[in-house]
């Protein structure tokens, strides 16, 4: 199964970007009603996801899923997105009662700054109150409780986790340098593998003029084994796709390996010595390949 490899965020209040996002290229688009949605305006970026969604956009025209990034369990806010969830869906429940040649397209949800699996669970259940059935979610760790609880958030039922950098480092009082994030960064892919998930998504870039850059983070972040990225910008997606598409020459050497392998699990290609995990991992590289493909 291909799973997403980039998600773009579009704040709530800035409705004359959603179209653009949902057909920019990006896999997964979230409307976001957190970070940035000022609090005076949480109430209007409601309406406007409402509003957009009322427009009965084909299936067939958006190419990406849709979430959205609610405000912090706990909060007011959260209690207010729950409300506003509720009125989605009974709208969406009247658009697919109702005679249309379209299907409504499901929202899925990203939590944000969740630092527990109890704190998941609690969310969960009032999200899916009154629904007829449960969403996916993406948890988001982004501060050190969070990062301390890492492997039973994601042993909590999730749909996959990414790492929220930004708030994390503000939380720790460090930088954004990539040796201060690496402990983070690793913990996340750990977890995510005893929990057996797809591998995490990696933190937004708030570089989005540098093309380089972009493409060099995303680079980073595939190599301790992240294969998806939180994109702020659609000037990003590209860059992000790049980074996490399949490498030919990897592909090249995995076909080498496994040719050489029908006859012996010891050998040497390119000077490099070969065994088991070796042809285990071209295995694997080729699997990936298939199911991408």
């Amino acid at each position: 199964m291909e799973h997403a490899k980039t998600y773009l965020f579009v704040p709530g209040n800035a409705p004359h970007r959603f179209q653009q996002a949902v057909c920019c290229g990006a896999d997964a688009v979230i409307f976001d009603l957190e970070d940035a949605v000022h609090p005076d305006e949480k109430n209007q970026a409601r309406e406007n996801i409402i509003q957009w969604d009322k427009n009965d956009t084909p299936v067939s025209e958006i190419n990406c899923k849709r979430y959205i990034r609610l405000n912090k369990f706990g909060s007011m806010e959260f209690s207010e997105d729950i409300e506003f969830l509720n009125k989605l869906n009974n709208k969406d429940k009247l658009r697919n009662n109702a005679p249309s040649k379209h299907t409504a397209t499901t929202w899925e949800i990203v939590l944000p700054k969740i630092e527990s699996a109890e704190m998941l669970h609690e969310a969960r259940k009032m999200i899916n109150l009154n629904r007829l059935e449960a969403v996916n979610i993406i948890a988001i760790i982004e501060t050190a409780q969070g990062l301390h609880h890492a492997e039973e958030i994601c042993a909590a039922g999730v749909e996959r986790v990414a790492f929220g950098s930004l708030d994390f480092s503000l939380d720790m009082h460090c930088d954004q340098s990539l040796y201060a994030l690496l402990y983070a960064r690793s913990r996340i892919v750990l977890a995510s593998r005893l929990a057996d998930l797809p591998p995490p998504i990696d933190c937004v870039n708030p570089d989005f003029t540098h093309h380089d850059r972009v493409l060099a983070d995303a680079l980073h972040a595939r190599s301790l084994g992240f294969s998806a990225k939180l994109c702020i910008h659609p000037s990003q997606i590209d860059a992000v796709q790049q980074a996490f598409a399949t490498d030919r020459s990897k592909i090249d050497w995995a076909k080498q390996v496994l040719k050489a392998a029908e006859h012996s699990y010891a050998f040497q290609i390119n000077g490099e010595m070969v065994d088991l995990p070796v042809i285990e991992q071209a295995r694997q590289l080729l699997r990936a390949q298939n199911s991408d493909g």
